[in-house]
Formats: structure tokens, sequence, C-alpha cells
């Protein structure tokens, strides 16, 4: 009984191992793209991104923090 146990364990341990090399393989492999966008993300939306929209709130957070 303990020795199932035991190879039950080691094949479980290398077939894991094989996963995680094959994963981290594919992950290397893919991430040589032949364009590089400096960590930006490119999408596909066409609304434009509003990172600042002048409120009251804002100019008073903006008053305080001077």
């Amino acid at each position: 009984m303990q020795e199932s146990r035991r190879g039950f364990l080691k094949k479980a341990a290398v077939a894991g191992t094989v996963a995680a090399v094959g994963a981290v393989a594919a992950t290397a492999s893919s991430a040589t793209s032949t364009y590089s966008s400096n960590g930006v993300v490119v999408g596909k939306s066409r609304k434009k991104e509003i990172t600042y929209k002048k409120t009251k709130a804002w100019d008073d957070f903006y008053r305080s923090a001077l």
C-alpha cells in the first residue's frame, strides 16, 4: 500500500514538473514577438480614455493640496 502511494506521488511530481516546464517554455516562446509596445496595452476600443474630468471635488482637492 505504501509503495503504491509513493509511486503515485513520484509520477504525479514528475508529471507536474513536465507540465510546468512546458508552460514556461510556451510562454517564453510566445513572449518573443516582432513588435514592442514598451509595456503599453494596445486595445481596439474606439472610446476616448478620460483620465481627468474637471469637477468641484477635484478643484477642492487641488486647492487643499497646495
